[in-house]
This record gives C-alpha cells, sequence and structure tokens, in this order.
C-alpha cells in the first residue's frame, strides 16, 4: 500500500504528516511525502519579480526534509519525498492518480469563508479532484 501526503511546512501540515505516518505504520504502508512548488510573483518597483529557482528547490527541499523527520519521529514507517511543481491541488491529484496512491492527506488551515472565496483551498480543490480516499487533518 501506498499512502500520500501534501507538506507546505504549515502547522497543519505537520499535523497532516503525523496522521498519516500513524496511519501508514498501522496499514505496513509506504508514505510518501510531496511538496509543490508553485513560484508566487510579487511586485517589486512596478516589476513582477519570481523567487529564483536555487531558492524554491531548497525551500522546498527543507520542507519535505522536516515532514519526513516528523513523520518517523510520529511512527515506524517508511519514507519516500518528492517535490511536485505547478498548481497544487492539480499537481497533488494527478501525482497521486499517476502513483496509485491508496489514500491521500492534506492539511486545512481553517481560512476565514470569505478568505477561501479570494484565494480557495487546497483541500478543498483536492477533495473535489480526487479518485482515492481524502481525508483532510484540520
Amino acid at each position: 500500500m501506498r499512502y500520500l501526503v501534501a507538506a507546505d511546512g504549515s502547522q497543519v501540515s505537520s499535523e497532516a504528516v503525523t496522521y498519516a505516518a500513524e496511519q501508514a505504520a498501522a496499514m505496513d504502508a509506504t508514505l510518501e511525502i510531496v511538496h509543490v512548488i508553485a513560484p508566487e510573483t510579487t511586485f517589486v518597483d512596478g516589476e513582477l519579480v519570481q523567487p529564483a529557482e536555487d531558492e524554491l528547490l531548497n525551500e522546498g527541499r527543507s520542507t519535505l526534509d522536516r515532514a519526513a523527520g516528523i513523520a518517523t519521529t510520529a511512527a515506524d514507517v517508511t519514507v519516500e519525498t518528492g517535490l511536485l511543481t505547478g498548481r497544487p491541488a492539480d499537481a497533488i491529484v494527478e501525482y497521486a492518480a499517476e502513483t496509485d496512491a491508496d489514500a491521500l492527506y492534506v492539511g486545512h488551515r481553517g481560512l476565514s469563508e470569505k478568505r477561501e472565496q479570494v484565494v480557495g483551498s487546497v483541500a478543498k480543490s483536492v477533495l473535489d479532484r480526487a479518485t482515492m480516499p481524502v481525508t483532510v487533518v484540520r
């Protein structure tokens, strides 16, 4: 069995990693932790600026390393990690389908309804698109 959990470095993401690790260990499943690199542009002096590729990769790897540490501390589980790119919900769901994940875990920050209407929710989008069981951790 193969369980997939998405990690973004937030507290609720860490809680999702912990829960997914415990579930994977109980079912003798491999846990794969993924992080999606989704560069955000900002305006600086009237120009669009994106973070450097090296900076994004280093940040992504650091997020994965922290998440893997959390998983192995929480349970005796085999952990794999991977960096994805693109729109987070799309990348997570597509990768889960490609790798035949048996279950998918995501954290949900619980933004206000008004804020979610503006920025959306990765967890809700994953729920809408996924074809395998999804557990949302709050």
